[in-house]
């Protein structure tokens, strides 16, 4: 079983930036694939950023590449978002995930936060 819980999340104006944590309880932590996803209001739950259990590979959405950054810290059972340049289509509410191997797919996760609200204002 693995708990996660996100923070960083607020308001900022476009073009500022934030990051988001996610720490995650049980000694398992390592074993999983991170990913964050974000939902807005009205629309589908959307993949946003992935890394693999060592932090050697990460995967983006075309919409955020070159703009956010995912990293973990194992020892500290924590995945963070970097999130740089941030547009108004950025607001939504951002989750954390595990899965048990590399995947785009909501329906693949197993464990998820319970969110975290970022509103971009312009």
């Amino acid at each position: 079983q693995v708990q996660l819980v996100e923070s960083g999340g607020g308001l900022v104006q476009a073009g500022g930036s934030l990051r988001l944590s996610c720490v995650a309880s049980g000694r398992t932590f390592s074993r999983y694939v991170m990913g964050w996803f974000r939902q807005a209001p009205g629309k589908e739950r959307e993949f946003v950023a992935a890394i693999s259990w060592t932090g050697d590979r990460t995967y983006y959405a075309d919409s955020v590449k070159g703009r956010f950054t995912i990293s973990r810290d194992n020892a500290k059972n924590t995945v963070y978002l970097q999130m740089n340049s941030l547009k108004p289509e950025d607001t939504a509410v951002y989750y954390c995930a595990a899965a048990k191997y590399t995947t785009r797919a909501p329906d693949d996760y197993d464990y998820w936060g319970q969110g975290t609200q970022v509103t971009v204002s312009s």
